[in-house]
């Protein structure tokens, strides 16, 4: 049963992994192209950039100060211990 979830997991973090990759070449090809892109390059580029400039500064910080404390406890629990 492990397994099979473990499967999953890798599957689903694959498939999430492509979908950024797509969105940062769709925001690529929009960079590079303009206007003449497209409409869906320019679709996904105005939603990317509506999302980007809803965010407060406050939640910037908040998931800087998560983040650095998620790479702050995996660097622990990673660290060979000297007994």
């Amino acid at each position: 049963m492990m397994g099979v979830l473990e499967r999953i997991r890798q599957f689903l973090w694959c498939f999430v992994e492509l979908a950024f990759l797509a969105v940062l070449a769709l925001i690529l090809i929009y960079l590079i192209l303009g206007q003449d892109a497209g409409v869906f390059v320019s679709s996904v580029a105005n939603n990317v950039l509506t999302f980007a400039n809803g965010l407060q500064p406050q939640t910037l910080v908040g998931l800087a100060i998560v983040l650095a404390l998620v790479f702050l406890i995996l660097g622990r629990m990673k660290a060979p211990r000297m007994d």
